[in-house]
């Protein structure tokens, strides 16, 4: 533990002294970005990932050890360091992790998972089938990450009972929530907040339709389901240990718990739907009102919580906001693309560099940063910024590499056994065709040519 925590110190150091040096050997100040924080962020983030794909720490250390090197060496303030840890995304998960462990203490969890099984059968193939399906359309309608904590006790259920370990199905059923948030204007916030920014930096062009990011998304998820299907031999891992938090695969008896965990289960997901209530009220209303109608004790609605997931995604969250406040991300993704004009390059280029900054930082950040940058880009070459800002949408959905690109990634992380390295052993496949499929439809659907 000293030889890392004195590895982590040394490379940090070495990033400071580097741009000490270069500042007192009067090389003229950059303008604009601040690029001493630029250099700490990019950092930073090196030597997480270094520690992440290693685990020569747990992983829950190295996401709290982010916020504090950015607050100690001031690329953001303490209370954006840890700010994060009171988000609404990380009270929503929780809120979520007991009420899917109040579906487990039940018995509806483990109902439900023997209904899809009567359904869909025990074999791997058939379960993964169905399993992506259902994920993936419901997320092209609900909070993506709603969706994936929502199911989680099922989806372990229906492995436990076809006598296949988690790891076989978990993984996949993640990447079918970012998939499948492709799918609609609602699936995921990327496609909100991109359709908001057409129609205020190009207000002469059209925004798009509700189901129009579906021409993308649609063929995606069929494409994922065939791939994780027909290749499962090299695109899942093998068996881990089931190291599930939830309780042991039980008979749980039928019970009045039994109905009432399940209607607050579909009230949490009709809330979700319906914007009724705000996502995060419901997960913590749905959460407590199993505790009152004692469902689930407070005691075990806790353990629930896998803390290593909320520790791990809260910490991360500061780094998403240092790329974005520090400019590291916008000053990545501009040098870049101000080099070319050749409208399919800039594609492939936007969509390189969207897909590899959403694998580190929110996919929401990610396009607020890269849509304001390529709507002007396009407007003044004479180019529609449609397939250009479609690009953008479906590679920062497209985030497979790296546990702490979607909560759906984390939340499956644990449960499934999974290592750090397994999302880019087992995702990069994906994360390939997802960007080969963009070159070959956006174009097609969307032509450049105002």
């Amino acid at each position: 533990m000293k030889d890392i925590g004195l590895l982590f110190g040394i490379l940090l150091s070495a990033v400071v002294f580097s741009l000490t040096a270069q500042a007192a050997s009067g090389v003229p100040a950059v303008a604009g970005p601040n690029m001493v924080h630029i250099y700490l962020t990019l950092g930073i983030l090196l030597v997480a990932a270094l520690l992440f794909f290693t685990e020569a720490i747990p992983l829950a250390v190295t996401a709290v050890l982010v916020p504090c090197a950015l607050s100690t060496f001031g690329v953001i303030s303490v209370k954006d360091a840890w700010i994060s840890f009171g988000d609404t995304s990380i009270l929503t998960i929780v809120g979520l992790f007991m009420l899917g462990e109040a579906t487990f203490a039940t018995g509806f969890a483990q109902r439900s998972a023997a209904w899809v099984i009567r359904k869909a059968g025990t074999s791997q193939h058939s379960i993964i089938i169905v399993s992506i399906a259902m994920i993936g359309i419901m997320s092209a309608f609900l909070n993506n990450a709603g969706v994936t904590a929502i199911t989680l006790p099922m989806l372990i259920s229906i492995a436990r009972r076809a006598h296949l370990s988690p790891s076989r199905i978990l993984l996949p059923t993640a990447y079918a929530a970012s998939v499948g948030g492709c799918i609609s204007l609602v699936g995921t916030a990327p496609n909100m907040v991109a359709n908001s920014l057409i129609a205020k930096m190009a207000p002469g062009t059209r925004v798009f339709g509700f189901f129009e990011f579906g021409y993308y998304g649609v063929p995606l998820l069929i494409i994922t389901i065939i791939m994780y299907t027909v290749f499962s031999k090299w695109l899942l891992p093998g068996d881990r240990p089931d190291t599930a938090l939830h309780v042991e695969e039980e008979d749980v008896p039928f019970t009045k718990y039994t109905v009432i965990a399940g209607a607050i289960f579909f009230m949490v997901i009709i809330s979700m739907a319906t914007g009724l209530i705000p996502l995060t009220s419901a997960a913590m209303l749905g959460a407590m009102l199993c505790i009152i109608t004692r469902c689930i004790s407070v005691e075990n609605a806790f353990k629930g919580v896998d803390w290593t997931t909320i520790y791990l995604f809260a910490g991360m969250l500061s780094m998403s906001f240092a790329m974005e406040k520090s400019g590291a991300a916008l000053l990545l993704a501009n040098t870049i693309t101000q080099y070319v004009s050749d409208p399919y390059a800039i594609l492939a280029i936007a969509c390189i560099i969207t897909g590899l900054i959403t694998n580190v930082m929110s996919n929401t950040a990610t396009t607020a940063i890269m849509v304001p940058l390529i709507i002007p880009l396009t407007l003044n070459l004479g180019y529609s910024p449609l397939p250009f800002v479609m690009g953008v949408c479906a590679s920062a959905s497209a985030c497979f590499l790296t546990p702490i690109a979607t909560p759906s990634n984390t939340l499956v992380l644990r449960p499934g056994n999974y290592t750090f390295f397994d999302y880019v052993k087992y995702g990069w496949a994906l994360q390939v065709v997802a960007l080969v499929l963009c070159m070959v439809l956006v174009p097609y659907i969307w032509p450049f040519q105002l």
